[in-house]
């Protein structure tokens, strides 16, 4: 477990300059650290600092001078850099538990993890805890941060004793942190994803089980019961067991189950979900819900939040009807398994063009045959994987080369008819072309309005 009494010298690296790089490494600064910043890629500091250097372009040997590394998300497990760290017996921490170890006494910890949905399902339960606060004037606070885009060491100065924060945790963040402990964590889905990263399903499998391994039997973990793999981890769990379901079939007995119109509860309350596209929404509700009331919010304070709540950004988000063509954003869409789910959202009219490709992340495309023959006219590709795409789905179904989001855009602008849909939901990163799936959306979105 991490504690920088533990290295007098503090001395530190971070490896990686992202966002949640730099705010460990200010944090990790203010309290008396030399920090050092190692990125490949060229970086810039958002706040510079004396007692913060930067390389970039490559790790240095100044990157094993330190007391101790901060390894950034996402950055491979077995890259050189921390195998040589390994070697050389410098301890390497997550920037999750540098962060948390800053945290004051008495501040509760609920986090939310799973393959799709992650960023609604914290959004949604941030809103429910936050309703909760008011109606009990506690004069507390809660903190939504973590892979949702606000990172954890950005948000720990400011928390006080009582404040809650509700965290979004990636499978990035849960396979680097062995002492992770939240008190309600709730996982919406396992499918294949990041399968490049880890090096296969198991091991993708092992650290969503981060969640929940140091939980305790007075904590409780939150479950989808229609996810088969998801049940698989039951067996595994020590604290009190809260189970979700949308669909007939489950294989977990649940606390919450969805009649095709209201979230009832097994407690008594019978709730509206909040307005929002698809049956995984849905889902999304019931986990925030279960962990919501799981802390103390009642029905009234989840029915608040869930009447108020919006779409968030990037997520089957409707940009804008030109000519009778409607353009859907679901830039966040960077798996196989979330293109499916947004395809699934709409009816079977077979009247989308679906904007699909990026930086490949290993899986099969020809999973999504069913849902394009149910609902796509055609699949525009774009990006790195536009040759593995051709692969798998030519023949199967109708593809266009469109090399870039642009281009793409611009011919479904010209051959889709009155009543069609583009869809950018591309099943893959973005890192080939854009910095992030938001830039990406936010470019897609200003080539939608060039069309009007």
């Amino acid at each position: 477990m991490f504690n920088l009494k533990d290295f007098p010298g503090k001395k530190v690296t971070v490896l990686g300059g992202g966002k949640s790089g730099q705010a460990a490494a200010r944090l990790l600064a203010a309290h008396g650290c030399e920090v050092l910043i190692s990125d490949e890629q060229d970086i810039f500091l958002d706040a510079p600092s004396a007692q913060i250097s930067v390389e970039s372009g490559g790790h240095t040997e100044q990157v094993f001078l330190a007391d101790f590394l901060v390894k950034s998300p996402g950055i491979f497990p077995k890259s050189a850099v921390l195998l040589k760290a390994q070697e050389l017996g410098i301890p390497v921490f997550s920037e999750l538990e540098v962060a948390l170890s800053f945290l004051p006494k008495n501040v509760r910890i609920l986090a939310v993890s799973g393959t799709n949905g992650k960023t609604t399902t914290t959004s949604l339960l941030g809103e429910i805890l936050t309703q909760k606060l008011k109606r009990q004037k506690s004069g507390k606070q809660v903190w939504v941060c973590g892979n949702i885009g606000n990172p954890i060491s950005a948000c720990v100065e400011d928390v006080q004793p009582g404040d809650e924060m509700v965290l979004e945790v990636s499978s990035y963040q849960l396979e680097d942190s062995t002492f992770f402990h939240p008190h309600i964590a709730g996982l919406l889905n396992i499918t294949p994803d990041h399968l490049d990263h880890h090096g296969g399903m198991k091991n993708y499998m092992a650290a969503k089980a981060r969640l929940f391994k140091e939980q305790q039997s007075a904590d409780i973990a939150v479950l989808n019961g229609a996810d088969a793999l998801c049940a698989q981890l039951a067996e595994q769990i020590k604290s009190e067991l809260w189970v979700f379901s949308a669909q007939p079939k489950h294989w977990l007995k649940t606390d919450v189950f969805f009649d095709g119109d209201e979230l009832i509860f097994s407690n008594g309350p019978q709730l509206r979900p909040p307005h929002l596209i698809g049956i995984h929404n849905v889902e999304n509700a019931m986990a925030a819900a279960l962990m919501a009331m799981a802390d103390g919010a009642s029905a009234e304070d989840v029915q608040s939040a869930f009447d108020a709540f919006q779409a968030i950004e990037h997520r089957i988000e409707t940009v804008a009807t030109i000519n009778n063509i409607t353009y859907i954003n679901d830039s966040k869409a960077t798996n196989l398994d979330s293109t499916i789910t947004a395809l699934k959202s709409f009816d079977k009219q077979k009247n989308i063009w679906l904007i699909l490709g990026g930086r490949d992340k290993g899986a099969s495309y020809e999973v999504l045959l069913p849902y394009l023959k149910d609902h796509c006219k055609q699949v525009l590709s774009i990006g790195e994987s536009m040759d593995k795409i051709e692969r798998e789905l030519q023949g199967a179904f109708p593809i266009m080369r469109c090399e870039t989001l642009e281009r793409a855009v611009k011919t479904a602008a010209q051959k889709a008819q009155p009543g069609d849909v583009v869809l950018l939901s591309p099943a893959c990163a973005s890192f080939d072309q854009f910095k992030s799936f938001e830039e990406r959306g936010e470019k897609f979105k200003e080539y939608v309005r060039q069309q009007g």
